[in-house]
């Protein structure tokens, strides 16, 4: 198909918008890992913008020494695998029955579960509880509270009534029950918003640290990776503060904030390779039938 010279023309200013967005969106990036891998004394007259100036790898190679990085770096690995895992077992266990007409007290089960998206008891009441649950200081309060978004529910939900209802109809037919039809039918079709909530449990689980903040004061074995560089990010200038969290080189403070970024922000953007091709479909498909 020929295009047309207004087309061409187009496209190409449609491919230099991109290429500007792409570029926007990788600057803070590549500015991170210049200023991660350049000399302090550059940073300090503040000449390093998207080249790294008096290579430098100190900064790296304290951050690998310091085994209570390395150990919150791991810690918040599998937190995020388990989370993300308990996270799509209760989406999918929620949206599931949902789906079906004949579920008694469907609309009362559906109007209350939305209803906690717009209203709930605030910070202080969520404290007491969790208090009251002996749940502080505790590897299960990074867990449980967060292990369902009712917006990634209706998502999933949306997803499930997009299945024809012949196919459950055949299922049921060859003698499959609910569970069966799920697992067979409905999970396999849905693998598109599958991932793409995997992927925004994980990365909301990387990411997050209030919780942290918040419920664990003392246990700092169970500090997220993001938490452990928040308290980085504003105490590596403090020599005593810098030391206390493993870093003795007060000096290499600007270089340790930035590599410690690098380190906290590489590992979730590995993931979004393996799931871009679903990533478009699960995030329109809730957007054909609600």
């Amino acid at each position: 198909m020929i295009k047309s010279k207004s087309t061409r023309i187009g496209d190409l200013i449609v491919v230099f918008i991109c290429l500007i967005l792409i570029f926007i969106c990788l600057l803070p990036m590549v500015n991170v890992l210049a200023r991660s891998l350049s000399d302090t004394k550059y940073l300090i007259r503040n000449e390093v913008l998207l080249w790294p100036k008096g290579l430098n790898f100190e900064a790296y190679k304290t951050v690998l020494k310091n085994e209570r990085y390395i150990h919150s770096l791991w810690f918040t690995a599998l937190l995020t695998v388990g989370c993300t895992i308990l996270s799509l077992t209760m989406t999918i266990l929620c949206a599931y029955p949902l789906t079906y007409d004949n579920l008694k007290g469907r609309k009362f089960l559906n109007g209350f579960i939305i209803f906690t998206m717009y209203f709930s008891a605030g910070m202080v009441p969520h404290y007491v509880l969790l208090k009251q649950l002996n749940m502080l200081e505790n590897v299960w309060v990074l867990i449980i509270p967060n292990c369902l978004s009712v917006y990634n529910m209706i998502i999933l939900r949306s997803s499930f009534y997009s299945v024809p209802e012949s196919l459950r109809e055949a299922a049921e037919i060859d003698g499959a029950g609910p569970i069966r039809t799920m697992i067979q039918v409905y999970l396999p079709l849905s693998k598109p918003v599958l991932a793409t909530l995997a992927l925004f449990y994980a990365v909301g689980r990387w990411n997050g640290f209030s919780d942290a903040l918040l419920y664990i004061k003392k246990t700092r074995d169970l500090y997220p990776v993001q938490l452990y560089l928040y308290n980085i990010l504003t105490n590596a200038s403090s020599g005593e503060a810098a030391a206390q969290e493993g870093f003795s080189m007060p000096g290499l403070s600007e270089t340790l904030k930035m590599a410690s970024v690098m380190f906290a922000t590489v590992p979730i953007l590995l993931v979004y390779p393996w799931l871009q091709r679903y990533f478009v479909a699960g995030v329109t498909i809730g957007a054909v039938k609600g």
